[in-house]
């Protein structure tokens, strides 16, 4: 009789494709506009210089929600959004690549590794130029000029709408750095979301079975992967976290040199400045990779093939 403690893993020639991409462009942009302005606040404080705008993740949302509004905790979002189209092709890579090396190995730990690395690859090759654009409109603030670029208002003093903001920023991006400026801190996203894809994967599958082992037969699997999902988050943050803030300075400051930019950070802030933007991207990541993991396992349990059904326990 089959162990209802074991975790099965819908793998891709499982799904029924329409409604795998159908529901997960909408589970996905949900995710995004409840964890937005936590990446907002994130990016703020890993390019302050010391603590010379924000003490910390609360302090810095009273003072954006405060200045700005609402609206200045989704400066950048709109342009934000065309990463998912990054996150469908991150998806069908993982699935696809987990299906390529089940040939050469069934362990699930090398899957994960080699499966999530692969899509971070090709995900970051999609995202960096729009993660450029919303990051310097993520860095508007009114009056004050904190990236590298201002948004221009108009002559009565107010911003230009957000899509004039974007075509803007663009502008400046091209006069000053030319096409490759799009790529800027592209080798310094590879370092950050290759590693902290493929470690999230075997934690997350690992944390799953340590706690499917402990708990009760009944308990369903959903809860299993309710709680993994941020533990291996959290695990990946902290691992990944200082390269992180590498990017981040890469990007937004208009640096051309990974190991200058962490030489100059060092002397600056020490070893703790590595670790700037660490408690708001774990509280970013937390609910967020909650939503994550119960909407894409349910989304592969609806997206099952009708006659898989009945023969799987969750």
């Amino acid at each position: 009789m089959e162990d209802k403690r074991n975790i099965q893993i819908i793998e891709w020639e499982h799904l029924d494709k329409k409604k795998f991409y159908v529901f997960g462009v909408a589970m996905t942009m949900m995710i995004r506009v409840s964890v937005y302005p936590f990446t907002l606040i994130r990016t703020r404080l890993q390019v302050q210089k010391g603590k010379s705008l924000y003490h910390g993740t609360f302090d810095a949302f009273i003072k954006i929600l405060r200045a700005d509004g609402v609206t200045g905790l989704y400066r950048g979002f709109l342009v934000n959004t065309f990463t998912l189209i990054s996150g469908q092709c991150y998806v069908t890579t993982y699935e696809l690549t987990r299906k390529f090396v089940s040939d050469y190995s069934q362990s699930n730990t090398v899957k994960s590794l080699v499966a999530g690395g692969s899509a971070s690859l090709v995900a970051q090759s999609i995202t960096v130029p729009i993660d450029v654009v919303s990051q310097h409109l993520m860095m508007q603030r009114k009056g004050e000029k904190v990236g590298r670029f201002q948004v221009r208002g108009n002559p009565e003093g107010q911003g230009v709408i957000a899509f004039g903001q974007t075509k803007d920023i663009i502008k400046q991006i091209l006069r000053v750095d030319g096409l490759r400026g799009f790529y800027r801190g592209y080798v310094a996203s590879l370092l950050t979301y290759i590693p902290n894809s493929a470690v999230w994967w075997p934690f997350y599958h690992f944390y799953a079975e340590q706690l499917s082992s402990l708990c009760p037969k009944e308990c369903p699997h959903i809860v299993f992967q309710a709680i993994s999902g941020p533990l291996a988050a959290a695990t990946a943050s902290i691992l990944t976290n200082p390269m992180d803030v590498i990017r981040t300075r890469v990007q937004v400051e208009g640096k051309s040199s990974i190991i200058l930019t962490f030489r100059q950070l060092m002397a600056e802030e020490g070893p703790w400045g590595l670790m700037k933007g660490l408690s708001a991207r774990i509280i970013s990541a937390t609910p967020s990779t909650i939503v994550i993991v119960v909407g894409y396992e349910s989304l592969k349990k609806l997206s099952l093939r009708p006659e898989l059904v009945d023969s799987r326990h969750w």
